[in-house]
């Protein structure tokens, strides 16, 4: 377990389960839903861990690219897709570690779960009232891949929790969580109690803040495309910052264009990176 802490803000990060973030706190208060590192058991309960290779749902577990069908694991329960790439559920090595900052990284050989080789990098940097994160994949196959890169926190979500952010287009949900088609959307400026939403957004500004009576939390990324997810059954809000609209991959296969969907093509030795920042303030 590595712990950060920079003034009130204090993070830990446990990287043998997916070198994810087991909580962000600003004093006494949960900026992210938070459990202590070492009461972890599962990413699956972190404050937030990396997407990589690609975000999100690839449709069926089962990755059409460049004319051949590579079946993937299904990697969460009983759901039929795979599921936000392999990082978030395999161990991260630790390359350097401070009082305030931590780099981790992670080297895939091909397997079940994804069939090319690649290395990822990420780097966590906390400061008085910030933590930075940049995430990297190199392509280490012999072929071009695609790839994909994000982010999954869940904020906690308070009475009188507020989202907002701007996006130009909304991608519609089919009963099996894949996207189905895009739709002119200006963004959210929504009260989160009863908001229901479990769509990816395009034409994102890159900026989104939650805000409630005791937290102001601002989001940024490089990143143009955006993951809400919530419900009134849920006590948290899902703001993922991603590369690539859901099941990208597969959509690219049947003819969509891969730039309009945000998806990289890697070459052999190729990389790719995006940064996210957390700024948080007592309101």
């Amino acid at each position: 377990m590595i712990r950060l802490q920079a003034g009130a803000l204090a993070c830990e990060i446990e990287p043998r389960l997916g070198g994810c973030i087991a909580g962000l706190w600003l004093g006494e208060l949960p900026v992210l839903r938070s459990t202590p590192a070492a009461q972890l058991t599962s990413s699956r309960q972190a404050g937030s861990y990396p997407l990589v290779p690609f975000s999100n749902r690839i449709g069926g577990a089962r990755l059409q690219w460049q004319g051949t069908q590579h079946p993937l694991v299904r990697n969460n329960g009983a759901e039929p897709h795979a599921i936000h790439g392999v990082g978030w559920q395999r161990p991260w090595a630790v390359l350097e570690s401070d009082a305030q900052s931590a780099l981790l990284a992670y080297e895939h050989r091909p397997d079940s779960a994804w069939p090319f080789a690649f290395d990822s990098s990420q780097t966590m940097q906390l400061r008085d009232g910030a933590l930075s994160l940049t995430l990297s994949v190199t392509n280490q196959s012999r072929q071009p891949a695609p790839a994909g890169l994000g982010w999954h926190p869940y904020f906690v979500k308070r009475p009188g929790s507020r989202i907002r952010f701007e996006a130009t287009g909304r991608w519609e949900m089919s009963a099996d969580k894949l996207p189905t088609e895009r739709r002119a959307d200006a963004g959210l400026d929504a009260d989160c109690a009863s908001l229901e939403v479990d769509h990816c957004f395009d034409g994102w500004s890159g900026i989104a803040q939650l805000r409630d009576p005791l937290l102001r939390v601002t989001l940024t990324s490089s990143l143009r495309r955006l993951v809400v997810f919530t419900n009134g059954a849920r006590e948290f809000v899902a703001i993922e910052p991603v590369s690539h609209v859901n099941n990208a991959m597969n959509l690219v296969a049947a003819g969509a264009d891969a730039q309009q969907l945000g998806l990289v093509i890697l070459q052999p030795g190729e990389s790719c990176s995006a940064q996210m920042t957390i700024e948080v303030e007592r309101a």
